[in-house]
């Protein structure tokens, strides 16, 4: 990679110049916003259930398999509340809102915080393709429904008490009486409800218009866990596009394995920076 400040220069121009701007995010993105899974937040918000549990980290311990429904609802909804109902918009978020609010953008995320519709981004063209931490399904996926978890959240943080949530404020399906869960693409009881339908069709049809256009695709903090949601299918929409330019950053995988040329602007540096340094 070039010189820092040269990569910046082209990323404005392309941003600039562009008709419309596609945007990929992972988790990486939300992690520099401040969304960490480990270090001092997780265990001053989390001190209980790491004497309990034993839990190393936030990321980790959504893999537990609680032996109560009670522990169960008590973990999930300190978590949820934590990184999805902030009441103020993450920094970072804002920042790259205010880049590009006045250009035609859409959003595809496999972040399932809500962040960017926190942030300002309207939510009709936002697709959240992995699910929403604020939404609850059935776990046996009966019915094609999802539901808000958002008053139950206030409700079970109020009363949790050692570790566990109260018997009678745990919901099960309406339909089948089985557990609930949050709705997080982790196996193949995901539901797919009409809305993320809805947004998928609104993805394509943002595809549809930006062809023969000048776009700037900018993709932050995504990496190899799902690749073929975002990194590849945004390489190869610059590799088929000539008025593409892809704006890749990425602290640990910002190389393509496309050869993109100088359609390929890549940063390994700090997130929060190389934002600053876009609106400046």
């Amino acid at each position: 990679m070039f010189n820092y400040e040269s990569r910046i220069e082209n990323a404005k121009k392309a941003i600039k110049e562009a008709d419309y701007i596609l945007i990929g995010a992972g988790a990486g993105l939300s992690t520099a916003a401040g969304l960490e899974y480990s270090g001092d937040k997780f265990k001053n918000n989390f001190g209980d259930f790491i004497n309990k549990y034993h839990f190393t980290d936030l990321y980790t311990a959504t893999f537990y398999d609680f032996q109560t429904q009670e522990e169960k609802w008590a973990f999930w909804a300190r978590l949820i509340n934590l990184n999805r109902y902030n009441k103020e918009p993450l920094k970072l978020y804002s920042e790259i809102f205010n880049l590009i609010k006045d250009k035609d953008y859409f959003v595809l995320t496999t972040n399932v915080d809500a962040q960017f519709e926190i942030a300002g981004f309207n939510k009709g063209n936002i697709f959240a393709t992995q699910g929403d931490y604020g939404m609850l399904q059935c776990s046996k996926a009966c019915h094609n429904k999802l539901y808000s978890n958002k008053e139950l959240v206030v409700k079970w943080l109020k009363d949790t008490k050692d570790c566990k949530v109260p018997s009678d404020e745990v919901m099960y399906c309406p339909v089948c009486n089985e557990e609930m869960d949050v709705n997080l693409r982790k196996d193949a009881y995901f539901i797919e409800d009409d809305y993320w339908y809805n947004q998928s069709d609104k993805y394509s049809e943002f595809l549809d218009k930006i062809k023969g256009k000048k776009v700037a695709l900018i993709e932050i903090g995504v990496g190899f866990n799902t690749p073929g949601i975002i990194r590849f299918p945004f390489e190869q929409l610059v590799k088929e596009n000539e008025n593409y330019s892809l704006i890749r950053i990425n602290k640990e995988h910002p190389e393509s394995w496309n050869d993109l040329g100088e359609k390929l602007i890549a940063f390994n540096e700090d997130t929060n920076k190389i934002i600053e340094d876009l609106r400046n």
